[in-house]
């Protein structure tokens, strides 16, 4: 147990130790049951988060405000084109201004090569702790959440097997947050980390170098695969989801061309079969759905998404209580 996180930011998973992330998962699991049996827990009573949002939300705004209601504090939603940030609030300021109305300050900003230093420059600039609520190369309270599933399904997560997997998606290019963040957290607690994609949805070298060094580190181990089936077999976990084509090519028009190639990379329950028989499939949220996934296989018995939407709640909880 770690006692002296308050004050820290949370960007990425990869500036915490271990000890850090164990003490995180030790708390939300703590906050989830005292949330089940009805015990309160005011830990951040007259405390303020303000929440700044430059890309839409349903998740992850309702479990940040629910989180600090239920921590006795209040979550202020700031929607950035209806404020003066988009008119001239730079980050230094919001960093120096919200950082002196409240007592922490989420972001979600996920623009390509914006989303991340924005996020740091507001750091930089604030006395108050920052927390990363999704960029574009790091979604940590998401990755929190989904090993706190994976634990609660599985134990110990060594040796456990993962499968990352690219899926086709109709509805946007996606981030590559969830899958980039998801390598990096899973490989440092030994699993065996599975990122299966077709090679023009190739992850940020750097990630994928950090991640290899995770995995040798934890005794897990890590590997690339370009075959969707296989990647599949003898999973215990399945993590299908779509992200965007971003390292081959920006424009949107290229980038529909090359994810109409892989429209055949759904889980359905043909390939979920292929998996352990214990398996269970997470998703993020919003998926395609009977393009991502098959109905069956998100409402199957397999199914973990609800469950690991709820642990949004908690695992970010556990880290504002702690931080702020």
């Amino acid at each position: 147990m770690q006692t002296h996180l308050h004050g820290r930011d949370m960007i990425t998973t990869q500036e915490w130790t271990k000890n850090e992330i164990d003490t995180v998962l030790d708390v939300a699991l703590d906050l989830k049951r005292k949330r089940a049996l009805g015990e309160p827990h005011a830990y951040l009573r007259d405390k303020v988060l303000a929440m700044l949002f430059f890309f839409s939300s349903t998740r992850t705004r309702a479990s940040f405000e629910a989180g600090m209601a239920q921590l006795g504090g209040h979550a202020q939603f700031i929607e950035s084109k209806t404020t003066q940030i988009a008119h001239g609030d730079t980050a230094t300021e919001i960093g120096e201004i919200l950082g002196r109305y409240n007592d922490g300050i989420a972001i979600r900003q996920v623009d390509w090569g914006v989303g991340n230093q924005y996020i740091r420059d507001v750091a930089a600039a604030s006395r108050v702790p920052v927390l990363n609520m999704q960029c574009e190369i790091y979604h940590p309270f998401q990755i929190l959440a989904d090993l706190m599933t994976i634990i609660e399904y599985k134990g110990d997560p060594r040796g456990r097997t993962i499968n990352v997997s690219y899926a086709y998606a109709e509805s946007y290019s996606k981030p590559m947050s969830v899958p980039q963040s998801l390598i990096l957290l899973a490989t440092r607690f030994g699993m065996n980390v599975r990122l299966t994609r077709p090679p023009e949805f190739t992850l940020m070298p750097d990630i994928v170098a950090q991640a290899e060094e995770n995995a040798r580190r934890a005794h897990g181990s890590f590997e690339i695969l370009e075959d969707f089936e296989a990647g599949m077999r003898d999973a215990d976990v399945v993590y299908a989801k779509s992200w965007g084509p971003l390292l081959t090519t920006d424009d949107a028009a290229r980038s529909t061309e090359i994810s109409n190639k892989y429209k055949d990379w759904i889980t359905d329950e043909r390939r979920m079969a292929m998996a352990k028989a214990d398996a269970i499939y997470m998703h993020p949220l919003p998926a395609d759905r009977n393009i991502e996934v098959t109905d069956g296989v998100i409402d199957g018995p397999n199914s973990a998404v609800f469950d690991q939407a709820e642990n949004r709640l908690h695992a970010q909880k556990a880290v504002m209580a702690l931080t702020m």
